[in-house]
């Protein structure tokens, strides 16, 4: 937990002046790492630039890896939680769906993943993902509603779908497309800045979290 020094008003945002920056590190698949931008644009790099534009004490890291299942996340979350990690932000399961993962083993793995950061004494903001239509509606309703439930068992911050700041537009493939890089699948610069927004204020409430 961190103590609050004095509390200073943004145009957004009231929030507490720290001494050091809060230690937070993104953890995620491709979706976090930034897969085809160049470095500036992706979604580390991008939110590390509104938390600035905000005045926000934060140290955001990037430990995205392209291609991530949540069992892969699983098997290198003890050590990416180093002592300095004051939390976490996990984005993990896109992987999962594109290769029909049971939804039951990508619970478990994030559970595994929320107790070792509990474990850390490490504050989360789980970020959700939505499966399509195409596995049916008891894989859908499985998979989705997993994150809400496990951020609701693991006191987490949580966000319902990584692409909140798409808005509307997720669901409309010609309103979408101007946001998305040719694969569909990952977002290009543009749509980074809208998703950042979505992000954005839930990053406040995870370092409000930390700073107690």
């Amino acid at each position: 937990m961190r103590k609050s020094i004095i509390s200073i008003a943004t145009i957004f945002f009231a929030f507490p002046a720290i001494t050091d920056p809060i230690q937070v590190v993104a953890f995620g698949d491709s979706l976090t790492q930034g897969y085809g931008l160049q470095v500036k644009d992706g979604f580390v790099p991008q939110l590390r630039a509104w938390a600035d534009a905000q005045g926000l004490e934060v140290a955001l890291s990037n430990a995205g890896v392209s291609g991530d299942t949540t069992a892969g996340g699983l098997s290198r979350v003890a050590w990416t939680l180093t002592p300095d990690v004051e939390a976490m932000i996990v984005t993990l399961g896109g992987n999962d769906v594109l290769r029909g993962i049971d939804p039951a083993v990508s619970r478990a793995n994030l559970h595994g993943i929320l107790s070792e950061a509990k474990a850390a004494d490490v504050t989360v903001l789980l970020i959700g993902m939505k499966a399509p239509g195409n596995f049916g509606p008891d894989y859908k309703a499985e998979f989705d509603s997993m994150y809400p439930e496990l951020a609701e068992e693991f006191n987490a911050v949580f966000l319902d779908s990584f692409f909140a700041g798409l808005g509307d537009a997720i669901n409309d493939p010609v309103a979408l497309g101007p946001y998305m890089q040719g694969d569909a699948i990952h977002p290009n610069a543009d749509g980074v800045a809208l998703i950042v927004q979505g992000v954005g204020p839930k990053l406040v409430e995870l370092l409000e979290r930390v700073a107690g």
